[in-house]
């Protein structure tokens, strides 16, 4: 792995340890590549799913100085999760097993996913600050063999290639790898804390937290069968410190009930229509209460080529 120039430390301002995640996360993914120029804004969310996510980070990254935060002990100093949660992603669970996934999906077609994003980010030199809402979406190949694409109406992310999974990487987060996944929520807890555990190792957040947010990111941006979701929602359920909170609203305006879970001072919270439990999007809120990155999920399906639209 290469190494990051050593930097003076400074306290992390609110937001910046996901940044640093991100990077950390393109430097383990050997085939990921930075962007061309150094002044590319970089999205904040983590960096799990998709090279070009976590590419863009990479120029910001290392512009910022920033000291590890530490590591915290994990399940012993977080309550369980609220049993308003339990209840919610229970419900959540039970509506993702009746959910409609396209049937007979084949392996040369791609997952397609539009959304509305708003992130925090920053030029280099520059301040952080949230990006205007605009348009997102990418194309996965279904079983990762091919290369997929993102299109995003923001700075150095237009049509930006997606490098296809390397055949031994543990994290793909294909179709075809994901159907793989248990359909038991104890197996689906214990794949995820061991799926995040480097997380842990890296950037030394607490175990659940590392957990929270690759739930996070797979429920945000992939396709899997009906009973590998439920088992996902399930075992979520499981994390400590898991809390609810009523009447948040996505990117587009669409109020839900959310799943949420602070770290640092930030609340990471994943958006449900209150109805129907079908996922609308997510939000991040800093320890003041103010919005530093939002999106809303508007379709999500399968299409015969990349770059095809439904």
């Amino acid at each position: 792995m290469n190494q990051l120039p050593e930097l003076p430390e400074r306290d992390l301002p609110p937001g910046r340890h996901r940044l640093l995640k991100e990077h950390l996360m393109t430097e383990i993914r050997q085939e990921q590549h930075a962007p061309a120029h150094g002044d590319t804004p970089a999205r904040r969310r983590g960096g799990w799913l998709r090279p070009a996510i976590a590419a863009a980070a990479v120029a910001a990254a290392a512009a910022v100085t920033f000291t590890v935060l530490p590591s915290s002990s994990g399940d012993s100093d977080r309550p369980a999760a609220s049993k308003q949660a339990v209840r919610l992603l229970e419900d959540i669970a039970l509506a993702a097993e009746h959910a409609d996934v396209p049937g007979d999906i084949r392996d040369d077609q791609f997952v397609y996913i539009k959304s509305r994003d708003a992130y925090t980010s920053q030029v280099m030199g520059g301040p952080a600050k949230l990006d205007p809402v605009h348009d997102r979406e990418i194309w996965l190949s279904v079983d990762g063999t091919r290369e997929g694409l993102l299109e995003e109406d923001r700075d150095g992310l237009a049509h930006q290639p997606l490098e296809p999974d390397s055949p031994k990487d543990k994290r793909a987060t294909n179709y075809r790898a994901l159907s793989k996944l248990p359909t038991s929520p104890e197996r689906m807890r214990d794949w995820l804390y061991e799926t995040s555990a480097d997380q842990v190792e890296e950037e030394r957040p607490d175990k659940d937290d590392a957990a929270f947010v690759l739930f996070g990111d797979l429920v945000q941006e992939s396709l899997m069968p009906p009973k590998v979701s439920a088992a996902l929602y399930r075992a979520a359920a499981t994390i400590p410190g898991v809390e609810v909170v009523r009447g948040v609203k996505d990117a587009v305006g669409r109020e839900g009930i959310a799943v949420t879970r602070e770290s640092g001072g930030e609340r990471e919270q994943m958006i449900f229509d209150g109805k129907t439990y079908t996922y609308l999007g997510e939000r991040e809120v800093d320890e003041n209460g103010k919005v530093i990155g939002m999106s809303a999920v508007l379709e999500r399906t399968v299409v015969d080529k990349v770059g095809r639209r439904p």
